[in-house]
């Protein structure tokens, strides 16, 4: 029994360089760099905040001023998420980058 080889992949590859070619990009890549970068700044900002309150919850709960430790939970738990998922968008960005300068032209 002899096997032999496919044929008619170069349709299916001469279709597929076709598409990508003519997919043209919208955006100008200032303007796209420059909102990616400005939404993470936001991002750093926002799980800083969180961690401030958090700390100022903490704060005020030792000093008797609030004693709602269901309002100490939350104020920890958004803080911890927010860090979390930003820890998670940086590695991922960084793994990102990474993968891109180990690309050869």
């Amino acid at each position: 029994m002899a096997i032999s080889a496919i044929n008619g992949n170069n349709i299916i590859q001469d279709a597929l360089l076709d598409t990508v070619n003519t997919a043209k990009v919208e955006k100008d890549n200032r303007t796209a760099f420059d909102s990616l970068l400005s939404s993470a700044i936001n991002m750093y900002r926002t799980a800083d905040d969180l961690q401030n309150a958090a700390e100022e919850s903490e704060i005020n709960f030792s000093l008797g001023y609030a004693t709602s430790t269901h309002d100490l939970a939350i104020a920890q738990q958004k803080a911890n998420i927010a860090l979390q998922y930003t820890v998670k968008v940086t590695n991922k960005a960084l793994e990102a980058y990474k993968e891109l300068m180990n690309m050869q032209l």
